[in-house]
Parts: C-alpha cells; structure tokens; sequence
C-alpha cells in the first residue's frame, strides 16, 4: 500500500489543501476561457462572427487556403468539431470549401472576398481585447509565453507518465478530514 506525506515537498502545503477548488490551475483556466469567451461574444458581434468561427478565420487570414485538417491542427479540433464551424462560415459566405483536386479525401478551405475584406474590419478586436484585460502588452506576452510552454509540457507527456498519473490516487493518512465522516449507514451502503 502507498502512502504520501500529507505534509510532500510542495512548500509546506498540505496534500488536502490541492484539493480545494480554487488552488486548482485547471479551473483557473477554465473560469479565464469563460471570462475571455463572453468578452469575444460582444467584441466579434458586429463581425457577426462566434469565437471559434474568429479563430478559424485568424487560420485562414494567416495561413491563407488550408486543408481541413491543417485548419484542425492550428486550432487543436477534431473534423467532428470543425466541419460545423465551416459550414457556417460557408454560408455567411466567409469561406469556400472544395475538393482538392489532387486528393478527392481532402477538403480545403479559403476566405472568400467577403471573408478577406473581414479581416480589415476584425484589426480593432486584439488591441480592444488587451485594453479589457487589465494587463499591458509585455504581460500578456510574458502569459502567452508560459500558457504555452505549459500545453508544450502537457502535450509532451508519454504513455508512461500519462498512465502513471491515472494510478495517481493514493490511499488518505491518518483520520478522515473533518466535514467527510461516514455514518454507519453510508458506510454500509458504500460496501
């Protein structure tokens, strides 16, 4: 059976203090991603575009013509999740979707004239989104720089470690924690 220090080496914090939910990076992350989503909703409503159909166009404007999947790849989508986004950008007359004619599988994608002459409207939603953010420019820079070096660090992780980490779940020492005592009749129920 194992067993870690409730005390480890994480600066004097004890384990049960990880598990609150504000110490989690996780949902740091997530409550940012929310905070950040309702932002875009009113920054990109006079482009008429949703935020993933903005990102997918900030692919194109940069990347110009893309195969779906490449599109997928810069977005970090599945074609399941993707093929949608584009659909509606098709019919708001953004993007064109057709066959390659080298491979009949692939589909790529471009701005349409419509979709290009967006990009000149959309060039006020980055600096607008900044100035909400109550951050300068060298911060957000320095917050884009570690948020990625984190996903590089999360997407590196082997087989091995990944599966190191499902069998992470450790058996509690000493006393239950105050405020998770079973009675007799959950304890029953639980076994």
């Amino acid at each position: 059976m194992h067993h870690t220090d409730t005390h480890g080496s994480h600066g004097g914090a004890r384990d049960e203090d990880f598990l609150r939910l504000d110490h989690q990076i996780c949902f740091s992350l997530h409550a940012a991603t929310r905070a950040f989503n309702g932002v875009y909703r009113i920054a990109l409503k006079d482009l008429g575009l949703t935020y993933p159909q903005y990102l997918v166009m900030l692919v194109l404007w940069e990347h110009g013509e893309l195969p779906v999947k490449r599109i997928g790849e810069h977005l970090r989508l599945d074609s399941g999740t993707l093929s949608p986004l584009l659909k509606r950008l098709e019919a708001a007359g953004y993007v064109e979707r057709r066959r390659s004619p080298e491979d009949e599988r692939s589909v790529t994608v471009r701005p349409t004239p419509d979709g290009t002459a967006l990009r000149r409207r959309a060039l006020g939603v980055p600096r607008r989104i900044s100035a909400v953010t109550g951050m300068s420019l060298d911060e957000l820079r320095d917050l884009r720089t570690r948020l990625g070096a984190l996903t590089d660090a999360l997407d590196e992780l082997g087989a091995d470690e990944l599966e190191n980490l499902a069998n992470c779940a450790v058996e509690p020492v000493g006393p239950e924690p105050v405020g998770h005592e079973t009675t007799g009749a959950q304890a029953g129920a639980a076994s």
